[in-house]
């Protein structure tokens, strides 16, 4: 890691949500973007929380309930808490998750963090934006089924067709009974737009937020697990969870 280059003067978005997340591998220029945030959209910090319970949750039907071994996490960010192999393999020792970032800082400081797992993990330098690249690197058993991982990544695409592309193109050569696993902030408040502004003014790279629809419609020809396509806290949370402006599903594809 010594030898990558990087300015800890420019917001990052990855140690921008581990600032959120409660982390310590962020800077001066991180926190600063992420309080700016904070100031005009306070729940910020509870979606960044709520977004690791529902990996938690999520990671553990896949594995207990669904009998899923293979994980691919694109876009995973700095590693926190409870990460999805932690989740998984307490479950399953055996489960394979593969880790994808496009920034090489993430991926050499994630190795770093979370040193050798008891399983097996890989960590792969690629752009979701080519997931064929992905697919061919990652080496995973496409006779088996795969947990496809996308979350809270994809608002840093700007068209949204092409995040349909990018995530049907992932999803085509995992074999039947592969999971969709999804999550992005949306545009249901006044208050989590404003947060988007305030991010964009602090030098950050921009996170476009869409409607629970639009994210629906990346679901489109897979079977929703219940409850469906709904805020990440309630899907199969504690009664009564907070409301956010974050939502997601889990779907098998058939």
């Amino acid at each position: 890691m010594d030898d990558l280059q990087f300015d800890d003067g420019v917001p990052h978005a990855a140690r921008i949500w581990n600032y959120w997340m409660g982390g310590t591998d962020n800077y001066e220029a991180d926190r600063a973007a992420g309080k700016a945030v904070a100031d005009v959209y306070p729940d910020i910090v509870t979606m960044a929380l709520e977004s690791r319970r529902f990996l938690i949750r999520v990671v553990r039907f896949l594995t207990a309930e669904a009998g899923i071994r293979q994980f691919l996490d694109i876009g995973t960010g700095l590693p926190t808490m409870s990460n999805t192999h932690e989740v998984a393999q307490e479950i399953a020792p055996e489960s394979r998750v593969v880790y994808v970032d496009n920034d090489p800082l993430v991926i050499e400081q994630s190795r770093a963090l979370l040193g050798t797992p008891p399983g097996p993990v890989t960590y792969l330098e690629a752009d979701y934006h080519d997931p064929e690249a992905i697919v061919a690197a990652s080496s995973l058993d496409l006779t088996q089924p795969v947990a496809v991982m996308f979350m809270g990544v994809l608002g840093y695409v700007g068209d949204f067709a092409t995040l349909r592309s990018i995530v049907s193109r992932t999803l085509a050569p995992m074999p039947s009974g592969s999971h969709l696993v999804l999550w992005d902030g949306t545009n249901t408040s006044a208050s989590v737009n404003e947060g988007g502004a305030a991010l964009i003014e602090a030098g950050a790279v921009p996170y476009h937020l869409r409607s629970p629809d639009q994210l629906g419609r990346c679901f489109e020809g897979l079977d929703l697990i219940p409850p469906g396509l709904t805020q990440i806290t309630q899907w199969r949370g504690e009664p009564s969870p907070p409301s956010i402006d974050a939502h997601g599903a889990v779907a098998r594809k058939p």
